[in-house]
């Protein structure tokens, strides 16, 4: 049950970061759609699914969530820069998971788009994103 519950807490938390500019620079902006989010029998908590696409070049910005994050790179490569451990590139068929808190950003440095499926889990009714300065 736990299990399921992830699911919609992570799409919450995806809807919060369609709403916000993934990064202040100027340039291409990663693009997020909502596919699924719903309540968990967990109470206060939803699960989210994501569709992502970072464009080449574009970066999401260094920031946050509240909940997990757990990210299965589709297309192309995102490059993670993760607090804590050393920078790691995900190609297409690769999978990673973020932590609650732990500052982090992906990165598109390959040649053509990189596209993710992502499912987060949060809290009900806090951003799934905050961006870090």
């Amino acid at each position: 049950m736990l299990k399921n519950g992830f699911a919609g807490l992570a799409l919450a938390g995806l809807l919060a970061l369609s709403a916000i500019p993934a990064s202040g620079a100027q340039g291409p902006e990663p693009v997020r759609k909502v596919l699924l989010q719903h309540d968990l029998p967990v109470p206060g908590w939803a699960e989210t699914l994501v569709m992502v696409e970072i464009p080449v070049g574009a970066r999401e910005g260094r920031h946050t969530h509240p909940g997990l994050a757990m990210v299965y790179v589709t297309e192309g490569a995102i490059t993670l820069d993760y607090e804590g451990q050393p920078t790691k590139t995900y190609k297409a068929g690769e999978v990673f998971y973020v932590e609650t808190g732990k500052v982090h950003e992906g990165i598109n440095r390959g040649n053509v788009p990189a596209r993710a499926i992502a499912t987060f889990v949060t809290p009900k009714g806090q951003p799934m994103t905050t961006q870090v300065k």
